[in-house]
């Protein structure tokens, strides 16, 4: 291997190394695994009300009018899919924010429990 690919090389294996180890260490604690849970689930869940109301001055014909009880079951399902599409992209930042906050929060607690033990 030439020196001109070796660094290349080097560096997309430590940065896979490190995806890794991270990833091991995730798993390995499930209070943080628990709090990305639900941090993704309120953000779809936020992300689904603001789909509705996009969709919610929509009237006539079509795919997304006024069809009667299946064009509202309809629209509430597909509003429910862009929410979770969007948020498996990525979403809009919400989730790491409320990730951060829910360890924070059970850091503290656990700090109280300990301190109250002595």
């Amino acid at each position: 291997m030439t020196a001109a690919l070796a660094l290349p090389a080097a560096n997309l294996a430590l940065g896979v190394a490190g995806k890794v180890a991270s990833g091991i260490a995730n798993a390995l604690d499930p209070a943080k695994a628990k709090a990305k849970k639900q941090a993704d689930e309120f953000e779809t869940m936020f992300l689904e009300q603001m789909t509705e109301k996009l969709f919610a001055g929509e009237t006539g014909e079509g795919p997304l009018g006024e069809n009667g009880t299946g064009g509202g079951i309809w629209r509430s399902q597909l509003t429910q899919q862009y929410a979770q599409q969007i948020q498996k992209a990525g979403g809009i930042g919400l989730s790491n924010q409320i990730m951060r906050d829910l360890i924070n929060l059970q850091e503290q607690a656990a700090g109280g429990v300990q301190n109250a033990g002595r």
